[in-house]
């Protein structure tokens, strides 16, 4: 029986909700609300995208249940409010193994039925990207907070179009940028904070791993990834992740030259058939930034590690230099710099690793990815901080735009200025005052 209208079907597994068929035929969806009455103490979220890897590992798994079993989200004053997630998805199989394994109630295949319940606040998207926009359209027109991973949108005209939804429909909303939670750029961020670099110039940063072809090794990514008609390209995937990083820490992308390439043209899908690798799967770029600042950043699928960390970042400045993973630091303060000296005809046994000085472990670091949900939850349940939102994705979508732009037309592309905007800020003062919220460690 399914639970909402009352009609026999497997559609809707969920255990809660009451017979809501009215609000299924076209009646209007409640009222827009700036915050979350939460006399209940409960928060309820639709989880849409919970079978793929990043859906159900990093927020079903690591964030959202981890949440739930110590009691949900600690607010203002001591007082918790638990969450309460409704998982979506196309897989009916899946999404009830996934259920049935995690001991939650409510599963479904109809969006639509799960906006209609008055009960949810917040509507979570995971999806191919290609999915993202139509449904998180309908969220918002549910009356729903958004909370979406990265990128919001394939276009910055998508994006665009969803900040203009958001905020004339009055609804809080929030992109994943769970970079910026990591141990090693939280360190990074005390370190600048400090005032450790002095005047920072250059940052260097290389990520990426080799991922299989799928032929004799599985892949470790999906097959979507590779393909453009599907959404799939190293560019789209990872330069909205370096425009937040980059912008609230160092300071707001003003340029980019951007190389993007298929380096592996055909590989293996997940049902053993070949297929055309048509999407970009590395890119090389030359950015700069607010105050001079002048960063690289390599990214590739098509990499052999020979590194700490599959992400790590050099900053250099002029009173120190560091080097920073997901989770580890090591700085090289001036008066700690050795000399070197070029000479390629004489060997040199020293030891420039050694140099270099681990930054301790003065604070205990969770998962970056619950972090920023109980961050968010705390934006949309009593309006605490959380400056990560749609404005800030398109940012990060557009940079994806330039850089491929860049790499068609072999030049260096402006970053048009956001008037509009607000602006993190910067370690040299270039724009705003305000620090992101994650600025403390």
């Amino acid at each position: 029986m399914n639970p909402i209208d009352g009609t026999i079907g497997d559609q809707y597994a969920g255990k809660r909700f009451p017979d809501r068929s009215q609000l299924l035929l076209g009646h209007p969806a409640r009222s827009t609300r700036k915050t979350v009455n939460v006399s209940h103490n409960e928060v309820g979220i639709i989880v849409n995208g919970v079978t793929g890897r990043m859906g159900y590992r990093q927020h079903l798994l690591r964030s959202l249940l981890a949440i739930r079993e110590d009691g949900g989200v600690e607010l203002a004053g001591g007082r918790r409010v638990q969450i309460r997630p409704v998982l979506v998805g196309r897989n009916a199989e899946k999404l009830n193994d996934i259920a049935v394994k995690h001991d939650l109630a409510e599963w479904t295949t109809d969006l639509d039925a799960a906006l209609a319940d008055p009960s949810i606040d917040i509507y979570f998207d995971s999806q191919l990207t290609s999915a993202r926009v139509p449904a998180v359209k309908k969220a918002i027109a549910a009356g729903k907070h958004i909370y979406a991973e990265k990128p919001i949108a394939e276009t910055s005209a998508e994006c665009q179009e969803l900040i203009t939804l958001a905020e004339r429909a009055g609804v809080k909303n929030g992109v994943v940028h769970d970079k910026l939670y990591l141990p090693g750029l939280r360190k990074l961020r005390s370190l600048i904070d400090s005032g450790f670099f002095g005047r920072i110039f250059a940052v260097r940063g290389e990520f990426g791993y080799w991922v299989f072809e799928g032929d004799w090794v599985p892949a470790q990514r999906p097959s979507w990834n590779y393909r453009a008609e599907d959404g799939g390209g190293i560019v789209s995937d990872m330069f909205p992740h370096w425009n937040y990083v980059l912008e609230n820490l160092f300071g707001s992308v003003q340029s980019v030259y951007a190389r993007a390439i298929t380096h592996i043209e055909q590989r293996v899908d997940e049902q053993g058939k070949p297929y055309a690798a048509t999407a970009d799967d590395a890119a090389y770029a030359v950015l700069e930034l607010d105050g001079g600042i002048i960063a690289q950043m390599n990214s590739s699928w098509d990499v052999r590690v020979h590194r700490k960390e599959l992400l790590e970042f050099q900053v250099d400045g002029t009173h120190g230099s560091a080097v920073v993973g997901l989770f580890g630091a090591e700085v090289q303060p001036r008066v700690a710099t050795p000399r070197p000296t070029w000479n390629p005809d004489v060997k040199d046994d020293h030891d420039y690793l050694s140099d270099w000085q681990q930054v301790p472990e003065t604070t205990e670091f969770g998962n970056g990815f619950r972090a920023q949900w109980e961050d968010f939850i705390r934006h949309v349940v009593e309006d605490g901080p959380h400056r990560y939102d749609f404005r800030s994705g398109a940012r990060g979508v557009r940079l994806a735009e330039l850089a491929l732009q860049s790499s068609t037309t072999g030049s260096r592309i402006e970053v048009p200025a956001d008037a509009d905007h607000d602006q993190p800020a910067t370690q040299n003062g270039a724009a705003a005052s305000s620090k992101p919220a994650v600025a403390a460690v």
